[in-house]
């Protein structure tokens, strides 16, 4: 079963930016190495929301090529996709699922009400997997 490593302190990071992007959801990008059964999270970066939006979010244009660029420099593969649910579960939605399928990585979500980090990923159906801490 696929995994995706995530350290406490990058789960902190995540946190301390849906907080300050709410009301709206906060997104961010995952960067880090493939290894024998899932994930090993290395870099993230925080974007913004191009769609202000409490259930939706989008990146412009200009980070979707920024996010390649920093996918180069840093040597790194983008392996998740984060973005938080304010006021739902951490689970994906109609939209997250239609994304999921052109943005095949490990979407991690965070719910606003839970308060808990869960991981995704697209397989027949939205699948989930464990996140496991460093």
């Amino acid at each position: 079963m696929q995994k995706i490593i995530l350290s406490k302190l990058q789960q902190k990071i995540l946190l301390d930016h849906t907080c300050k992007e709410e009301p709206n959801e906060a997104c961010a990008i995952l960067y880090g190495n493939k290894i024998e059964g899932g994930n090993i999270v290395k870099e993230i970066w925080l974007t913004k929301n191009d769609t202000p939006s409490p259930i939706e979010f989008t990146l412009s244009a200009e980070q979707t090529w920024e996010m390649d660029q920093k996918r180069k420099e840093l040597n790194l593969e983008i392996i998740g996709i984060f973005h938080s649910h304010p006021k739902g579960e951490a689970f994906p939605s109609n939209t997250d699922k239609k994304f999921m399928q052109n943005n095949p990585y490990v979407w991690i979500i965070y719910s606003g009400i839970n308060k808990n980090f869960r991981a995704f990923i697209l397989e027949s159906d939205s699948v989930e997997i464990p996140i496991e801490g460093k």
